[in-house]
């Protein structure tokens, strides 16, 4: 095969309420860009990008000098083409490299006809396990979906085990001060005894409000606490004074951090991300390291719509250290843009794709419509908070916002 055409068309994907975490909110939907490489056979390759815009179609379509001809089966290449280390200094492209390793893996799958797990060491696991990713939420458009006592966490946490049979729980907090959402996080746990819970600020408590608050989890049956606070010094300070695993999606997103962790250990956990670690492959590196090196490994979510959730199920399907449940925005979403529909969840499970390459198909109606509507509303300012319009966290922050 050789890469003839790439092609970005960004979308909007209306959620069920509006998010809030520590920087600010998605403001009831998300902006991501579906990427679609064609071969000269005729198939095209499906990839996906979080954020979007003119500058994101722009900066994929930009790649067209460095892919037209290109073998998609070279995806190592790839990574020396569009993302080399000295050359990002400049020109950083390591969430375009994903999209496009996504889409080439997905070209190579269909080539073959078999499925992207296949490609990568066969899969070792035929459903990957999720946690329910809980938020609080502004109300909808209709007034509906708030979150914001620990009453309605606990009540939408409910319908969600009642609708997916989650049995693990994560809580997006650095919204509201940390003893609220300590008292938030400790109802959720008490609801549902014998289930798993974690609780991530998006390091937004300083290192000693961290280790106060997780004195004040221990006792729960906590699978990790995740970026309490800033920076790999501020981790490794927080993991001395508390017995509860530390993870992150922040501070180790790359083998440079990798390799600090494991020289001075600051986390226990690493949260691989498809997307911020530049495709399936490197997160396969990287928990082949993790494995030597007994650290835990999760999939990481980035707000994914169908296209990346089938990168996050290979991912989890090929890995045998995976010791955690996944985390997902997914359930938040109302609808996607893959035919058929949203994959369904079973027993808090999505089964894995084994179809030909990534096992999903665009559903172009449905494109159509959310790149329409992304015309009609444009982006959003995700580092801002719709109901504070003139507030900014600092790092670590004291400004929080009022619960009441």
């Amino acid at each position: 095969m050789r890469i003839v055409d790439v092609r970005a068309t960004t979308v909007t994907m209306p959620l069920e309420a509006p998010l809030r975490h520590s920087n600010g909110a998605h403001w009831g939907r998300f902006v991501r860009t579906v990427v679609e490489v064609e071969a000269d056979n005729g198939l095209i390759g499906l990839g996906e990008m979080g954020g979007g815009g003119q500058s994101a179609e722009a900066a994929v379509t930009g790649l067209k000098p460095y892919l037209l001809g290109h073998d998609p089966a070279r995806t190592e290449a790839l990574r020396w083409m569009l993302a080399n280390p000295t050359a990002s200094l400049y020109n950083n492209r390591t969430q375009l490299l994903a999209a496009i390793e996504f889409a080439c893996l997905d070209l190579q799958g269909r080539e073959l006809g078999v499925p992207v797990h296949a490609l990568l060491g066969g899969k070792v696991r035929s459903h990957v396990p999720f946690a329910s990713y809980l938020f609080f939420r502004h109300p909808a458009e209709d007034g509906t979906g708030e979150i914001r006592t620990a009453e309605q966490l606990v009540a939408h946490a409910r319908e969600l085990v009642d609708q997916h049979g989650f049995s693990v729980h994560k809580l997006k907090g650095g919204v509201f001060p940390p003893d609220y959402e300590r008292e938030c996080f400790r109802a959720l746990a008490e609801a549902f005894p014998g289930h798993r819970v974690r609780f991530d600020p998006n390091g937004a408590f300083s290192v000693e409000e961290a280790i106060r608050f997780a004195r004040g989890i221990e006792d729960l049956d906590n699978d990790y606490l995740e970026d309490p606070t800033w920076g790999l010094n501020g981790m490794r300070r927080v993991r001395e004074k508390t017995p509860i695993p530390l993870a992150t999606n922040t501070v180790v997103v790359n083998f440079e951090q990798l390799a600090a962790n494991v020289r001075d250990p600051a986390v226990d956990v690493i949260l691989l991300d498809t997307t911020f670690w530049g495709g399936i492959r490197p997160c396969i590196k990287a928990a082949g390291v993790c494995e030597t090196f007994q650290l835990g490994v999760a999939v990481h979510s980035s707000g994914e719509l169908g296209i990346q959730l089938a990168t996050m199920l290979h991912l989890g399907a090929v890995v045998p250290n995976l010791s955690f449940a996944a985390d997902a925005h997914y359930h938040h979403l109302r609808d996607d843009i893959i035919a058929g529909g949203k994959l369904p969840y079973a027993d808090g499970a999505i089964a894995v794709p084994d179809a030909p390459g990534l096992g999903v198909e665009l559903d172009r109606d449905k494109l159509a419509e959310y790149a329409e509507l992304f015309r009609e509303l444009g982006s959003y300012p995700y580092d801002r908070d719709p109901a504070r319009p003139d507030w900014y966290p600092l790092l670590p922050n004291t400004d929080w916002a009022d619960p009441s």
